[in-house]
């Protein structure tokens, strides 16, 4: 069973402890140069508070103008990583808003990112990482009833999912641990990456290791926003795929090939229309009404809103709840005409392991 929350009073004392030190203490030293290629030539893409959460702090994102990759700059500590993963779900504009500001998407998502991997031999064994409650595996072994789904995430919500039935090994950690890699090294027909990697404080590290864990000859399924996306630039902060401060690094499509290649992996299949996702004006809409709207009674506000407050927040709320339902239908109504447009906003690639 999920633990007990904890009373709020005692949650808010202990962020009130916390953020008396300061928010600057959770950010490493600003880089002057690209994670990703080494350039010295970067420029400010982006600079956002956090919209999801409403928690204190200002993020800023960086682009190389030679790679084009865009990291956080400057990053996160782990410190700070856990201190804004904290409570995730708790300071989002609730309902309808929340869903559409998820990535993972519904049953029919999965089975379709499932579905990359017919044109290719039956995998026995699969290993989905940041994986959460296992729902990808669940919908997945409706397209692949003969393979084994064993999932791999930081928290333990993968343990809930292998007692719920939706994955048969339960593995809580990070793929880059050394003791997980070499239980699992050499395990795997594929291993999925379902818009995990720009969260990850080094995405090289993490392929590499996801190749570790798969056979020869097996293939890694991974998707990610596409940081090229139109809408990156329409929207601004509002962009859903920003997603400051979760979001470490967004990587352009031929860097991630590149650096495939570079391991050995031959790139089978890439994609753009497929893992687009139907969210981009929806989702914009909501982080501009969950910012606002008067703030949820979140413990890490210094109190907790007046009756006032709270009165205004449910009947904005409930009369935002149309506008939001007809930009979601929009955004569907567009999908397949965004989906093969420079608006699409995610991409897949399918690479194959070589002996």
């Amino acid at each position: 069973m999920p633990p007990t929350p904890q009373p709020i009073a005692e949650r808010r004392a202990a962020y009130a402890a916390e953020l008396a030190q300061g928010t600057a203490r959770f950010h490493e030293p600003r880089r002057a140069d690209c994670p990703w290629c080494g350039s010295k030539h970067l420029r400010t893409r982006l600079r956002t508070p956090d919209l999801r959460q409403r928690k204190p702090g200002t993020f800023v994102v960086d682009e190389c103008g030679d790679c084009a990759h865009a990291f956080q700059n400057p990053r996160l500590t782990p410190e700070g990583l856990a201190f804004y993963h904290r409570d995730f779900r708790e300071g989002a504009h609730e309902g309808l808003a929340e869903r559409l500001l998820g990535v993972r998407g519904g049953a029919g998502r999965h089975r379709a990112a499932a579905r990359a991997m017919l044109p290719f031999p039956e995998p026995e064994s699969w290993l989905d990482i940041g994986t959460g409650h296992g729902y990808f595996p669940e919908a997945a072994k409706e397209v692949h009833p003969y393979t084994s789904f064993d999932g791999l995430d930081p928290t333990r919500r993968v343990e809930r999912a292998r007692v719920a039935g939706r994955v048969e090994e339960a593995h809580v950690g990070r793929l880059t641990d050394p003791r997980i890699a070499e239980r699992l090294r050499a395990r795997y027909d594929v291993v999925s990456m379902f818009h995990h990697l720009e969260h990850t404080p080094d995405p090289r590290e993490e392929l590499r290791a996801a190749l570790e864990v798969l056979r020869p000859g097996g293939h890694l399924l991974v998707e990610v926003p596409d940081p090229d996306c139109a809408f990156g630039m329409l929207l601004g902060k509002w962009w859903v795929a920003y997603g400051q401060p979760r979001h470490l690094h967004l990587m352009p499509l031929p860097n991630l090939l590149g650096e495939l290649e570079s391991l050995g992996c031959a790139v089978v299949a890439t994609d753009r229309r497929e893992p687009h996702i139907p969210h981009d004006l929806s989702g914009a809409l909501a982080l501009v009404l969950g910012r606002v709207l008067p703030g949820l009674d979140a413990p890490w506000r210094p109190a907790p809103p007046t009756p006032f407050q709270r009165t205004a927040r449910l009947a904005l709320t409930r009369a935002s709840a149309p506008l939001l339902a007809s930009t979601a239908a929009l955004d569907r109504l567009m999908a397949p005409l965004l989906r093969r447009t420079r608006f699409s906003n995610a991409y897949r690639i399918v690479a194959r392991k070589e002996p």
